[in-house]
């Protein structure tokens, strides 16, 4: 079984670590990037990610995750991507969603179901 990619941006390293942890034993290699840019240079260069999970605000530098889930929805070569919030603010993942994020979750969620209900189709093999 080849493991799924997961892009995941913005976050802090030890948040990084857990949302890793969560996902490895689903199948996920879990890749960081620190900002938008690095964000879609990764996603440019390949191969391709299963999932994009992105920080409501970047640990790097406080820019905004919605703004990168925008870009994605609004260029051509991602919008088939699926990309997630990580927030725990509720308002903040109903604009993510209006955005066209699946529904993602918050970091108080990491180690329980609903991280695995919510990633695990796009974590499936096929």
């Amino acid at each position: 079984m080849t493991a799924k990619r997961v892009l995941s941006v913005g976050q802090c390293l030890a948040d990084h670590r857990k949302i890793a942890r969560t996902l490895e034993p689903l199948g996920a290699e879990v890749v960081p990037a620190d900002t938008s840019d690095e964000a879609l240079g990764q996603l440019r260069a390949g191969p391709p990610f299963a999932l994009v999970l992105v920080n409501r605000v970047y640990d790097s530098d406080g820019s905004s995750g919605m703004d990168l889930i925008r870009q994605m929805k609004a260029e051509p070569a991602f919008q088939a991507v699926p990309v997630m919030l990580v927030s725990n603010y509720e308002d903040a993942q109903e604009e993510a969603i209006a955005a066209g994020a699946a529904p993602g979750f918050g970091k108080s969620a990491l180690y329980g179901p609903l991280v695995v209900e919510r990633v695990r189709a796009f974590l499936a093999e096929g």
